[in-house]
Order: C-alpha cells, then sequence, then structure tokens
C-alpha cells in the first residue's frame, strides 16, 4: 500500500489546497476574494496591463477577470484607463486604497510563508524552494509550449532562453512567486 504521508504530488496538492483555504479565511476577514487578492498583486507587478492580458496571465475567461475588476473598481482600488492606441481597449490601474490593501495583503503573506516554514531551516527551504521552481519550469515548458522558459539549471547569460516567461521567472529567490487568481497568495 503506498504511504500517501509521504507522496510529493499528494503532499503538493495538500499543501497547496490548505495554503488556499487559509488564504480564503484572511481574504474574507477583509470583505475580499483570494481572486481580487491575486489581481490586485498581479497590477502591482504590471501596471497598466489589459484586461485580456491579465486573464491569460490568470489562465481564466476574459468575463471572469472583468466582473472581479468591476468589483475592484466598485471599492475603488482600481481603474480602468482607455489605452491611448486602441480605444478598445482598457488598461487597468492600482488607486490608493489598493496600495493600501496591498500592504496589508504582503503582511498577511508574510504571516503564511512563517506559518508554513515554521521549523524549517534556512537551507532547507532554499532547497525546497529550488526544487519547486525547476518543476514549475519542467511543467511550464512542457505544457506551454508558447511559453519558454529557461531551464534553472542554467543560468549563465547564454544558455537562458530570450523569451522569459512570467510564469516560471529566472532563478531569483528574492523574487516573490506570482499568485494566479485562483491561487493562494
Amino acid at each position: 500500500m503506498p504511504d500517501f504521508e509521504h507522496d510529493l504530488l499528494f503532499l503538493l496538492n495538500d499543501v497547496a489546497r490548505l495554503l488556499r483555504v487559509d488564504a480564503d479565511k484572511r481574504a474574507r476577514a477583509h470583505g475580499m476574494t483570494r481572486a481580487q487578492w491575486g489581481i490586485l498583486i498581479w497590477l502591482e507587478r504590471e501596471p497598466g496591463i489589459s484586461q485580456k492580458e491579465l486573464a491569460e496571465l490568470l489562465e481564466v475567461e476574459p468575463i471572469t477577470v472583468a466582473r472581479l475588476v468591476d468589483r475592484l473598481e466598485a471599492r475603488g482600488m482600481v481603474e480602468r484607463r482607455p489605452d491611448p492606441r486602441d480605444r478598445r481597449i482598457w488598461r487597468l490601474h492600482l488607486s490608493l486604497p489598493a496600495h493600501q490593501m496591498l500592504r496589508e495583503i504582503n503582511q498577511q503573506r508574510a504571516e503564511m510563508t512563517e506559518m508554513v516554514t515554521q521549523g524549517i531551516d534556512e537551507v532547507s527551504q532554499t532547497i525546497m524552494i529550488e526544487a519547486l521552481v525547476r518543476m514549475k519550469a519542467t511543467l511550464t515548458r512542457d505544457s506551454h509550449p508558447a511559453r519558454r522558459v529557461p531551464d534553472p539549471r542554467h543560468v549563465d547569460g547564454d544558455a537562458r532562453e530570450s523569451n522569459h516567461s512570467r510564469e516560471a521567472p529566472p532563478e531569483n529567490h528574492a523574487v516573490p512567486r506570482q499568485p494566479e487568481a485562483t491561487e493562494a497568495v
């Protein structure tokens, strides 16, 4: 009988699920959803992104992003601005209340990180992060051929591919992981 308590795929799934549940509770405590938090984080990293581009990054339908942005706009956190070159496109920008909420989100993320890494030394955390980055790069490369990402084992300048993806940044542990709308923040 398999040992599910030490099965890598089950553990990855269970940890991700538990983080999503915790992030959902934290977001609800602020009258928001985890998906809304994810959008605010993306807009901080990619100011002026279009709704369509955001939907592609989040791998959701554009209508889903539109509805989430509608709610954030109603709260005064996001504003839509017309694209100067194409009036059919709306560019998304954060407003002051969003920046205030992002400070809280970052505090919550720090608390979640501290909670989940409690009792794990820094060297083990670094090894775990490197392994997860490699797994993500492999899965992204294999499942999204158009989104070629550099192989994290080849970090010298010539070995990297020039088409860096937002899905899997080059191996740099100072850069926080970029959550999807449906992921824990």
